[in-house]
């Protein structure tokens, strides 16, 4: 099955429109790197490994994909400058492929999960509650039925964004009133989705306690109680990235891994920046699939992560 058989022709055009900035960037500092050269040589791999460090691929994800063009030349004796885009891409992709860093191919939900539990997390500020009402429209478009839990009860805004998007979307919100127990919340909206045959729970969580113990006790509280409706639940933990704040995404992505099991990411605003390779960074050195990545402001602009797709629009013509 080709690459594009996966994708809409509309979503392959969101892609490449919101990878633009960073496209542009790093092609360009790569088109001068090869300027006036034949051939791949360690002027080369010098200047591409301070081009991706440059675009938040981040140090050690680098250094691998140096490692692996590297083992490549040494390989093949020769490569030209011709060949290198093309190297870069299979290698990049080799790597996610080898650390079998993908998730789904589309909104679905597993047969044997009624209802699946999601519980997000991230910081204030990241886009958390519109990256949550996104993920629940493209449920409700395949008719799934679909439960919000307003568990940042720190946040009047909060509750009121999720509020505005359970209108949008057709899902229903459950929410307690301000400083509220965000586990009595998270109890109320799963005792809710069960007795009304829910087939998604999305719960939003605090993006910002006292302090890092703070977070930590309340996630394993909030999981705790989830456990008491749903043993199995939750099923998900999402942790959204703000793409745009490059070093600073691998940062809130270590502090949040410490404090509860995240095992999917979505990374949001990419439209928005020239660090695009903080995807590739964070998914590799983290081991945790990168899930949605968010494009834009439109309902669609979010999309399933795909690290053929991904690398393809990063760094320009298909992959063979």
């Amino acid at each position: 099955m080709g690459i594009f058989s996966l994708f809409s022709k509309e979503k392959k055009a969101t892609l490449d429109q919101g990878l633009a900035r960073t496209k542009d960037s790093v092609l360009s500092k790569i088109g001068r790197a090869i300027a006036g050269k034949s051939k791949v040589d360690d002027e080369v791999l010098d200047q591409l490994e301070e081009i991706l460090i440059s675009s938040d691929v981040g140090v050690d994800t680098t250094l691998r994909i140096i490692e692996r063009i590297e083992a490549r030349i040494k390989r093949d004796k020769y490569l030209n400058t011709d060949e290198l885009y093309a190297t870069l891409k299979e290698e990049i992709v080799d790597l996610l492929t080898e650390n079998d860093l993908e998730a789904s191919m589309d909104f679905e939900v597993p047969a044997d999960k009624h209802p699946y539990v999601i519980m997000v997390v991230g910081v204030n500020g990241v886009g958390k509650t519109t990256t949550i009402g996104k993920i629940a429209w493209q449920f409700a478009r395949k008719g799934k039925k679909v439960y919000l839990g307003a568990a940042d009860t720190f946040r009047a805004a909060a509750v009121e964004q999720l509020d505005i998007w359970g209108q949008r979307t057709g899902a229903t919100v459950v929410k307690q009133r301000m400083g509220a127990d965000p586990a009595s919340v998270v109890f109320d909206t799963l005792k809710s989705a069960q007795a009304n045959d829910a087939d998604v729970v999305l719960i939003d969580t605090a993006g910002r306690l006292h302090n890092k113990v703070g977070l930590m006790n309340e996630l394993t509280k909030i999981k705790n109680v989830m456990k008491k409706v749903y043993p199995e639940a939750p099923h998900e933990i999402l942790l959204v990235l703000d793409g745009s704040t490059g070093q600073n995404a691998f940062e809130q992505a270590r502090q949040f891994t410490l404090a509860t099991e995240v095992n999917t990411l979505a990374i949001t605003k990419l439209d928005g920046t020239a660090k695009g390779g903080v995807v590739l960074g964070i998914s590799d050195q983290f081991k945790i699939p990168v899930k949605y990545i968010g494009l834009g402001e439109g309902m669609d602009d979010l999309q399933i992560f795909n690290r053929r797709e991904f690398v393809d629009s990063l760094f320009g013509d298909r992959l063979s």
